[in-house]
């Protein structure tokens, strides 16, 4: 067997791994990282993001953000309100409160950053970013400090001396096994969610031909490989972040193929009936799970209906082509939905439930409607105002809400709760934050905080 000894070994080359593995190399440690993936895909899923949530009112830089008032305790309680309150309160906590200091600490090493957000409807802080273009930035920084990434390397074991302390971690490194020694382990391989065997087992029949946004190195051997030597699961292994994108994007990798928007217009599926309160919230805080309301319906697929008063407020970013129609009824039958009868008559019904004031896409603008299961909160307008438009849309698999139980200072516990020694962990490897929902931005943010906060308890433990 092949062997390599470096201070700290992390598994994964995302957002958290890198973040990991940046802080390590500050702080003095020589750093291993090992990635599944070949060079040119590195990155796992945050090669394929685009936004990191930040408390803008906090952020001590002479920029100008599109929500310049959003506070940590905002973040906090975006984070708590959309998980239903089940959330670890101590590591959302922590995920608001370092998340200013740890962008401004990447900013400190030359990331760039998109400040203005690219679409309307936004109600929380955040920057922009180009997924491929933010690990390059990392992995040249890296590089620079001489950290060791080893592509095409899968780990498959996590190595716990007859002590119980974490040593190292086995690889196929292309194929061949190789051990590498370390002093500290970082787990920061993301989810699951990437593989059919694993979606139809945590969320059942059908989910195996969900389309995948991401990275398709995302399939859990690591995270399984961590529960094999005593780790803790924990957080919602049944539910996921699956957002609304188009019908058009490829199964797998398509990355940013989402319609924004349909929150200022109607969601039917093939029977013509309306399924969820599309202006339930701002589109931040309801994409992720009726993504997966979405493909529960007949053909896992539904339809996106505006007019021309708002057309202009949806923002299309997958492959096909919008469909136009003078009519519902026409619409409807070019979207090929099967009852396009009752398509009409809910949206009717909508337009005669409908009583609006004032339209404001920026804010929840209270307009509802009456009398209609079920209702609009905000936003409800009738539609009217032909040629009316459509969108077909499914859900697209994001990453999955379970993952392996971390104390605050990512500390990777076993099944009585007591720490692991020397194993850490980081991002969409850990469970307990999210749950039944997500609000947009912030997987990212928890990577970067808890890739940071890995490094450091590491090597205060090191050290210590």
């Amino acid at each position: 067997m092949n062997e390599e000894t470096h201070d700290i070994v992390i598994v994964g080359c995302g957002m958290a791994g890198l973040a990991a593995a940046l802080r390590a190399t500050e702080l003095g440690k020589s750093v291993c990282v090992l990635e599944k993936s070949p060079e040119k895909h590195r990155g796992g899923h945050t090669r394929f993001t685009e936004s990191f949530r930040i408390p803008t009112a906090e952020i001590d830089l002479d920029v100008e953000f599109d929500v310049d008032d959003y506070s940590a305790s905002d973040f906090y309680l975006d984070i708590m309100k959309v998980t239903n309150y089940r959330a670890d309160e101590d590591r959302a906590e922590r995920v608001a409160n370092r998340s200013a200091e740890t962008f401004e600490w990447l900013t400190g090493h030359g990331i760039d950053w998109e400040y203005q957000a690219p679409h309307s409807g936004y109600t929380a802080g955040r920057v922009w970013l180009h997924g491929e273009d933010f690990v390059d930035e990392l992995v040249g920084i890296l590089d620079d400090r001489d950290a060791t990434i080893h592509y095409k390397t899968e780990a498959r074991e996590i190595v716990r001396d007859d002590t119980g302390v974490v040593t190292g971690v086995e690889a196929r490194v292309d194929g061949v096994l190789t051990r590498f020694t370390g002093e500290a382990v970082v787990l920061a391989a993301g989810d699951y969610g990437s593989s059919t065997e694993k979606r139809t087992r945590y969320y059942g029949p059908g989910y195996g031909n969900m389309k995948v946004r991401g990275s398709r190195y995302n399939t859990g051997e690591a995270v399984e490989a961590t529960v094999d030597v005593g780790a803790k699961t924990d957080g919602e292994w049944g539910d996921a972040h699956m957002a609304i994108i188009d019908t058009g994007s490829p199964d797998v990798e398509g990355g940013i193929t989402r319609i924004d928007g349909y929150q200022y217009g109607v969601i039917v599926n093939h029977d013509g009936e309306r399924f969820v309160d599309e202006g339930e919230d701002s589109r931040a805080q309801t994409y992720a799970k009726f993504g997966r309301r979405i493909f529960e319906q007949p053909y896992h697929e539904a339809f996106i209906v505006v007019d021309s008063t708002v057309v202009d407020e949806v923002a299309h970013m997958g492959p096909s082509r919008p469909i136009t129609g003078d009519s519902i009824r026409s619409l409807a039958q070019r979207l090929d939905i099967e009852n396009v009868d009752a398509t009409v008559e809910t949206i009717e019904a909508f337009n005669a439930a409908c009583d609006p004031g004032e339209f404001d896409p920026n804010r929840l603008d209270g307009n509802r409607t009456t009398g209609i299961d079920p209702r609009k909160s905000n936003w409800a307008l009738p539609l009217d105002d032909p040629p009316y438009t459509g969108y077909p849309v499914t859900g697209g698999m994001t990453f999955g809400f379970g993952g392996v139980a971390i104390s605050p200072d990512a500390e990777v516990l076993d099944t009585r709760d007591e720490p692991i020694p020397r194993l850490y962990a980081a991002g969409n490897s850990t469970g307990g934050l999210f749950y039944n929902n997500y609000p947009g931005g912030t997987g990212l943010t928890n990577a970067a905080v808890y890739g940071k906060i890995a490094a450091e308890t590491a090597v205060r433990d090191i050290e210590s």
